[in-house]
């Protein structure tokens, strides 16, 4: 029997495994892309190609945890079995680029339509949000997990807002962040760090992790016109 990392499934350790290993790649290609901040253009480049590493890497892991599971990434969609399926997707590349280290791999796994097991993992500083249905969300970092909580703010002054919006639409009132990593707002959102989060429609394998986290720890989402995820407390 495999020794669990975290608390949870054995299938969520093994899917976090995954990550861990396609983590240690990255964290190596960030210190490349370090270095090619001369050259936008080619530091964009490196970054394409790695994103599709992250893609070839995990497959094979993830195919062990349920073999005739499909897969999602914004750039592949794999049949499987009808039933399962891994959503998988590089958060915050545009941060990356520029060698900000404030990026994420969101990976889902959902089963006839539902998901069921979500991590958000930030590999520069191994800092990992997971959530598994109706078992609450979780930080784990440093060997120790935590159970985490949407925030209980609603006074509109003391909210602190992530967005990710194209346009000049106006703002409420409160802290306003733009942090390019939509992944990493949603898992900060379910942590209590934001009380609410706005953005542009996203692609849906950025974001089926996130949705999950932020439910599990109590908030609300939402994909009308905009995606908006919230505490719960206060309307947007």
């Amino acid at each position: 029997m495999m020794e669990l990392l975290i608390k949870g499934s054995t299938e969520l350790n093994k899917m976090f495994m995954a990550l861990q290993r396609t983590a240690s790649g990255l964290r190596r290609d960030f210190g490349e892309v370090e270095n090619l901040q001369q050259s936008l253009r080619g530091a964009r480049d490196f970054v394409q190609k790695a994103s599709n590493r992250i893609e070839e890497s995990i497959l094979s892991d993830l195919l062990l945890v349920r073999p005739a599971a499909g897969l999602l990434t914004p750039n592949v969609s794999r049949d499987g079995d009808g039933r399962d399926e891994f959503v998988l997707s590089l958060s915050g590349a545009s941060n990356f680029v520029r060698a900000n280290p404030h990026f994420a791999i969101s990976l889902a796994l959902r089963s006839n339509d539902e998901t069921k097991i979500a991590l958000v993992y930030s590999p520069i500083d191994e800092r990992l949000f997971y959530a598994e249905a109706g078992r609450g969300a979780y930080i784990y970092s440093a060997y120790h997990s935590a159970r985490v909580k949407v925030s209980n703010l609603t006074e509109p002054a003391d909210l602190t807002i992530a967005y990710n919006t194209s346009d000049a639409r106006p703002l409420i009132a409160g802290n306003v962040r733009r942090t390019g990593c939509p992944a990493l707002d949603l898992a900060w959102v379910a942590a209590g760090k934001f009380d609410a989060f706005v953005s542009d429609p996203l692609d849906w394998a950025e974001i089926a992790a996130g949705d999950l986290l932020v439910r599990e720890a109590g908030g609300k989402i939402e994909m009308t016109a905009d995606l908006v995820a919230t505490n719960g407390k206060v309307e947007l």
